[in-house]
């Protein structure tokens, strides 16, 4: 299992330094980030959390899916590598 984990259902008003204080009861937290839109600069509703070990991410993805952080319920699960797709050029 990674340590990276992905959050879906963040609220607009949540920060990064808010994500990562939502996760530090279940051990190191490296990073907390949430996606924003390069144009408007608003939230996406979603990010992504990196967690110190595998145990500390199992716990948290177990801990967290499905409970609430400022209003919202959180989805939790392991960040899934984003494929690199080919595509777009004619042959």
């Amino acid at each position: 299992m990674s340590n990276k984990l992905f959050v879906g259902g963040i609220s607009w008003n949540t920060s990064d330094q808010g994500l990562a204080q939502a996760f530090e009861p279940f051990g190191d937290v490296i990073e907390a980030k949430i996606i924003t839109d390069r144009d408007t600069g608003r939230s996406r509703g979603f990010g992504f959390v990196t967690m110190g070990s595998a145990d500390e991410a199992r716990d948290a993805i177990s801990q967290m899916d499905g409970a609430s952080l400022d209003g919202r319920s959180l989805r939790v699960s392991e960040a899934q590598d984003k494929r690199r797709g080919g595509g777009g050029g004619r042959y």
